[in-house]
């Protein structure tokens, strides 16, 4: 998983999968789903992220299996 934040258009880009995404969903206005071929969500788009998720300020926590 890669997490990138563009500051200067204040965009949240979060790739969940290296696949290829196939189709583009809308979410809601300001949230766009990257689907692969299989319809499996690969990445996700936030415009507006530092209203909208706090970015770039965010925490990322991995919890053992």
């Amino acid at each position: 998983m890669k997490v990138r934040y563009f500051a200067q258009t204040d965009t949240l880009f979060i790739e969940l999968s290296a696949a290829a995404a196939a189709e583009t969903r809308e979410l809601d206005e300001d949230t766009l789903l990257e689907l692969d071929a299989g319809g499996q969500v690969c990445a996700i788009t936030v415009e507006h992220a530092s209203r909208r998720a706090d970015a770039p300020h965010f925490t990322y926590q991995q919890i053992p299996a």
